[in-house]
């Protein structure tokens, strides 16, 4: 693991910005989906982004994750606690789920779980894949809203003429607006005291 500086300048603002995002609520909503999708408990000792991180770290639960959405999609799961190993878990879990459609702007970085850098982004993720799994006829547990889908409008010559007829509002009207009482720029104003 790197050496970075923990508590001082912008690391520590960083970090502070970062921490102060992260929302409980929605970490629980991706653990019980999570749990729900693989039958298993996540093994951590309580909600929070540490024992969240803790938890998932070495990437052999959300590769189960992966194989539960979609078999045989991460084939060999590394058991070992060698760094790298438990990064390159990680890894096929992101190439997993690029696969699976997950926008790379929901998507996490190795080092934001492995080095516990950006839980938010983790959580995000999980939420993203949620959405992908939907997306993707997955009959099991649901995580976060439906995305929307394509809907296509067709519109007769006809009605696209009388479309063309009815007035915009989308920049606002000017019906009924005028000046009256204003008084002119520059003139002045005189306020007549009525007490």
């Amino acid at each position: 693991m790197a050496a970075r500086p923990k508590g001082y300048g912008l690391t520590a603002e960083t970090n502070a910005k970062i921490a102060a995002k992260y929302d409980l609520e929605l970490e629980r909503e991706a653990v019980e989906w999570m749990e729900a999708v693989v039958g298993e408990p996540v093994q951590r000792d309580g909600p929070g982004m540490d024992n969240l991180q803790a938890a998932l770290k070495d990437g052999v639960y959300i590769c189960k994750l992966a194989n539960k959405l979609q078999p045989g999609a991460i084939k060999k799961i590394n058991a070992q606690k060698m760094a790298f190993k438990q990064m390159e878990n990680i890894n096929n879990f992101l190439e997993f789920i690029t696969s699976y459609g997950v926008h790379k702007g929901d998507q996490f970085q190795t080092v934001d779980l492995y080095e516990g850098n950006n839980m938010v982004q983790v959580v995000t993720t999980l939420h993203g894949v949620g959405r992908a799994a939907q997306r993707n006829r997955f009959t099991g547990a649901i995580l976060g809203p439906k995305e929307s889908a394509e809907n296509r409008r067709s519109f007769t010559d006809e009605q696209l003429k009388a479309g063309q007829n009815t007035p915009s509002l989308q920049m606002g009207t000017n019906q009924g607006a005028s000046q009256a009482g204003m008084t002119s720029y520059g003139a002045r104003r005189f306020i007549n005291d009525t007490h």
